[in-house]
């Protein structure tokens, strides 16, 4: 099996300039991992030079870069500002390309008042799929990911609620829109990871193993030390023979020491689970 990282407990200080992404890609490196995933909110821009520079960091640290997220609004009640949404995810599918990235996380959009269900589903569904032949022909697969909230968004998800994930999963069925699962996001609102988890099996691409506190509330901690059940989820992985990446969403702000635990902890028991 593959793990990689996001290192959401990071952000502030790659965007402040603290640290910087090679810096990302050697702690990866030192913590054992396959690959080091990104935002696309990091990237120096598109200037070929500079992704390609990121492309020989994460090379030389020696890590892939799996998975790069993006935060795509395609349910903006403004019909140009989802054209233009479309627009960027194409300039992102070009960057992933340049830089050797294989994935790409696609959102569905924010919760944007007044947007009606049926509304927000038609929009999501239309720009998931915008870029699909497009991300196919740059050989860059599209992750859409039961998703909470995005970097610098204001509102949560359009579609965390499951069943509105889960219709979006079935109106884009056959489209070749891949599946992200994150092991605690459903947990926000009190729902079952594990029965979204059955219903999306089949497009899986990429696993989030992630964790919060309690149920009922978004609050990251250390992946083992809350209430996501990530042995139950590592035992239907195998059960199903999932050889897709892993990433530890690393999102409890507890600094370098919140990847030391939990990458062992996710690694380890991945092992127990499958006795690899």
């Amino acid at each position: 099996m593959k793990f990689s990282s996001l290192p959401v407990s990071l952000y502030a200080d790659i965007t402040a300039g603290r640290r910087s992404l090679a810096d990302w890609f050697r702690f990866a490196a030192d913590l054992g991992l396959d690959g080091a995933d990104m935002s696309v909110a990091h990237l120096p821009g598109r200037d070929p030079a500079a992704l390609d520079q990121l492309r020989q960091q994460a090379h030389d640290a020696g890590v892939a870069i799996p998975v790069m997220v993006t935060y795509t609004d395609f349910t903006y009640p403004d019909a140009e500002e989802r054209k233009r949404q479309s627009s960027s995810l194409r300039m992102f599918i070009e960057a992933a390309a340049r830089m050797g990235v294989s994935h790409l996380r696609v959102t569905a959009g924010q919760a944007h008042p007044g947007v009606s269900r049926e509304d927000g589903i038609h929009w999501a569904v239309e720009g998931l799929i915008s870029c699909l032949d497009y991300a196919d022909e740059m050989r860059v697969t599209l992750l859409y990911e039961n998703h909470t909230i995005g970097y610098g968004w204001t509102h949560y998800d359009f579609s965390q609620p499951a069943e509105i994930f889960l219709e979006i999963v079935r109106r884009t069925e056959g489209s070749g829109l891949r599946i992200l699962f994150d092991t605690a996001n459903p947990l926000a609102r009190g729902e079952d990871p594990l029965m979204i988890l059955d219903a999306v099996q089949h497009r899986l691409g990429v696993v989030h193993v992630n964790d919060i506190r309690q149920a009922g509330a978004f609050e990251p901690v250390v992946a083992g030390t809350g209430v996501s059940p990530i042995r139950a989820v590592f035992e239907r992985l195998h059960a199903i023979g999932f050889d897709g990446w892993i990433s530890i969403e690393e999102a409890s702000r507890t600094g370098e020491e919140g990847f030391r635990q939990a990458i062992p902890y996710v690694i380890g028991l991945w092992g127990e689970v499958t006795g690899d």
